[in-house]
């Protein structure tokens, strides 16, 4: 069996027990970065071997944990933060999973893009997620425009070096489109920064962004329905 385990996204107490449970039941963990995983597997009274799974060796390391399970061993997976496969490492192995009829199990948890999404504001029946937006302008406007123009909410990572030319890429076609800056989910200095495009922009120009951060774009008709 193959546990996928989530893990905080920022407040170490969001950790399930479940979780828990699983990470001290599993014979081995694989973890994006073992230097970052390591004080929190410690926090929670977990002892066991700890083996990197990142973008660089995943490919190479997943038929060898395929193998690890085909003799007996139960493996979790877990990452940085939040779901593992969701914009982070874990996709190539459950797909190996499914090939090579491996039992696995995927545990509910902590999730940056449902936090954001329902603490924006912005509606939530419908929405899209977009991963990390793309560090080239042109690829990267082009998705910005793409959202200002959807019926649902969009959802991005993205990083605070490159927010203040986002939000200068949007506002300069849509000016009034209603966005959220996300900051910090779940940890002491959370914050939602909401407004037009170009408010947002403003904003960041003079209060430099810090932290991880979650861009949500309101669906075009969304200023019409709350003027």
């Amino acid at each position: 069996m193959i546990y996928f385990v989530p893990t905080p996204i920022g407040n170490r107490q969001d950790m399930t027990l479940r979780a828990i449970e699983v990470l001290k039941e599993v014979d081995i963990i694989t973890c994006e970065d073992t230097r970052h995983s390591r004080p929190l597997l410690e926090h929670y009274g977990v002892s066991k071997p700890v083996i990197a799974l990142h973008d660089h060796n995943e490919a190479k390391k997943v038929p060898e944990l395929i193998e690890r399970v085909k003799n007996g061993s139960q493996i979790a997976v877990i990452t940085d933060a939040g779901m593992p496969a969701v914009s982070d490492p874990g996709y190539r192995l459950l797909r190996s999973c499914i090939e090579n009829e491996i039992e696995y199990t995927v545990l509910p948890g902590p999730s940056a893009v449902l936090t954001a999404l329902v603490g924006s504001g912005f509606p939530v029946h419908a929405f899209y997620y977009g991963g990390f937006l793309s560090v080239k302008k042109g690829k990267r406007g082009k998705a910005l425009f793409k959202a200002a123009q959807s019926e649902d909410t969009s959802i991005f990572f993205e990083s605070p070096h490159r927010i203040l030319s986002t939000l200068e890429i949007l506002s300069t076609e849509y000016p009034d489109q209603p966005v959220c800056v996300a900051r910090e989910l779940t940890k002491k200095f959370e914050t939602y920064h909401r407004g037009t495009a170009k408010e947002m922009f403003e904003h960041f120009s003079v209060h430099k962004a810090k932290g991880e951060i979650v861009f949500l774009i309101a669906p075009a008709d969304f200023g019409s329905l709350h003027s």
